[in-house]
């Protein structure tokens, strides 16, 4: 068989056909011993009761049986109105039977339940909401590729998510099946990487890579590495998470021949840190790939000191460092799920100092437009008076740093001009 033809045998799944796609196209691997708790032995039991232990383990049975209407979904919740009334068919839905055994049913308040299940609040556009807020459009020179920093790219590798979060970026794209031919535009974001020099770093994302077989993501990091100057390659997924069967020792043993690899995941709240879950990240840490947090700051969700700090201790206790709370991006219908950028404030301010640094992330807003991830902190520089600089620690309490450089203003005992505190913040941090 030849490289074209392999690549056309494992087309990454896209749209309501996936799960045929996955099905028909990849041998079944030998099954792997995993953990199960009994909550969700309980809830296959329940609500599918044909389903083996063996079948609910496998992530390939996980994206077939994904729950996509509304008639699924309410024989597990008890809807609100609000739930019901978005059951139109206008806003896209799947959750994994994983994923969808988190959610209680009878609370609508529950976190993952709020994540997943789509309410009419969507329809409400908000000040400054756009389908696609970051510009990604605007910086993308070949379909698939984002190119907004100077020396990495993101690159889409398929539009396909096991789970749709309601609050996702690119909403726009994951589910639409819009992706065209996946081998071409494969090819072609390859060769714009190939020809522009200035490119070390691929983030491959989309959609989920992880929702691929084990042979695609293979063939497309062999193709990424064989490019001399892409130095590291990170993948982008929330399958710990939402589908945890799919991190299995064939997939680990197969990113390990890629190093360096780095995994960025998408976690949102402790709920989420399931025996299963926390397998799936040891294995990932055993095979030696540097893994990292993205988490998304949601009202109601885990906007709450407790909740933060207990999902990222729970995540540095399977090895995953918190990496960057976001707050969450103006995408249509997204108003009832942001705080505002002070409550993002204090929270972080809760955090820091009051547990160790590995376990606070970077707090950053995506700037609209494409301006990229700017990091924001609590003012802890005062400013420079005759002691040296003014600093303020996580008690609230002033000390000074002998600055041997005082600005002019700060020798004639004055606190110098807000510009001068501005010029030694960090600089804008980038992915």
């Amino acid at each position: 068989m030849t490289r074209d033809n392999e690549l056309e045998a494992f087309e990454p799944p896209s749209g309501g056909a996936a799960a045929h796609v996955v099905r028909a196209t990849v041998p079944m691997p030998k099954r792997a011993k995993y953990a199960s708790g009994a909550e969700r032995d309980a809830f296959r039991k329940s609500f599918f009761p044909g389903a083996t232990r063996a079948e609910w383990n496998d992530w390939r049975w996980q994206i077939a049986h994904r729950v996509t209407s509304p008639a699924e979904l309410f024989r597990h919740i008890n809807p609100t109105t609000q739930e019901t009334l978005a059951q139109s068919g206008e806003f896209p839905l799947a959750v994994t039977p994983y994923y969808l055994s988190l959610v209680d049913g009878g609370d609508p308040a529950c976190p993952v339940r709020r994540a997943v299940v789509p309410t009419m609040q969507e329809a409400v556009l908000g000040p400054g909401e756009a389908d696609d807020p970051l510009g990604e459009e605007g910086h993308s020179p070949t379909p698939g590729i984002v190119h907004r920093y100077p020396d990495r790219v993101l690159f889409l590798a398929t539009d396909f998510c096991s789970t749709y979060c309601r609050y996702c970026t690119r909403s726009r794209l994951v589910g639409r099946g819009n992706a065209g031919s996946v081998r071409a535009r494969w090819d072609k974001c390859i060769e714009y990487i190939a020809a522009t020099p200035t490119v070390r770093d691929v983030i491959v994302s989309g959609g989920d890579p992880l929702t691929m077989p084990d042979e695609a993501i293979d063939y497309l990091l062999g193709r990424l590495q064989a490019i001399s100057h892409v130095e590291i390659v990170r993948l982008g997924t929330k399958a710990p998470a939402v589908l945890p069967q799919r991190i299995t020792p064939g997939l680990v043993r197969m990113l390990k021949k890629h190093h360096p690899l780095f995994m960025s995941c998408h976690m949102m709240h402790p709920r989420e840190l399931t025996p299963e879950t926390n397998q799936a990240f040891e294995r990932l840490a055993d095979a030696g790939i540097p893994l990292g947090s993205q988490t998304v700051l949601l009202a109601g969700v885990n906007d709450a000191p407790d909740t933060l700090a207990a999902l990222f201790h729970g995540l540095l206790r399977v090895r995953v460092r918190p990496y960057y709370l976001y707050q969450c991006d103006p995408i249509r219908g997204s108003a009832h799920f942001r705080t505002t950028v002070s409550r993002g404030i204090e929270l972080m301010t809760s955090l820091r100092g009051h547990t160790s640094g590995y376990a606070v992330p970077t707090y950053v807003v995506d700037a609209p437009g494409g301006g990229g991830k700017v990091p924001i902190y609590a003012q802890t520089m005062l400013g420079y008076d005759e002691n040296g600089l003014a600093l303020v620690n996580y008690e609230g309490q002033v000390y000074h740093y002998p600055n041997a450089q005082l600005p002019l203003a700060a020798t004639a005992g004055q606190m110098a001009q807000p510009a001068a505190v501005r010029s030694a913040m960090p600089a804008m941090e980038t992915s």
